[in-house]
């Protein structure tokens, strides 16, 4: 005759977790395990209407939409961050050039220049 299961006995199976290092990975921890109880409570049926309404908002086109949206964002943000170092590295390559171009035409000394002095 197979044993039957006690829910008191499946609260202390679960499994035990190490110590989060940082406050991201406790973080994730306990998103986790607010997932597992979330979804322990739906096939019990006793999910609180907040619960459910949560899960329920997650599938719907909207909140799928918006999901892209930030993505894109995040896209863009990071596309403009690329860009920027990109001309900060320009303007180096340039300013190495200018100085080249200067010893170049004689100058002894790379700063003096017409187009250092202020008129």
């Amino acid at each position: 005759m197979p044993k039957q299961k006690n829910k008191d006995t499946d609260k202390t199976n679960i499994r035990k977790m190490p110590p989060a290092l940082t406050p991201e990975a406790r973080e994730n921890q306990l998103i986790y395990l607010a997932t597992e109880l979330a979804e322990q409570q739906l096939r019990d049926g006793t999910a609180s209407s907040q619960v459910i309404t949560h899960y329920l908002k997650l599938g719907t086109t909207k909140e799928k939409i918006e999901k892209e949206i930030l993505e894109k964002q995040k896209d863009l943000i990071e596309a403009k961050t690329k860009a920027l170092k990109t001309a900060e590295h320009t303007e180096e390559l340039y300013a190495e050039a200018i100085a080249a171009m200067r010893l170049y035409n004689g100058s002894d000394n790379p700063k003096d220049s017409e187009l250092d002095e202020p008129n």
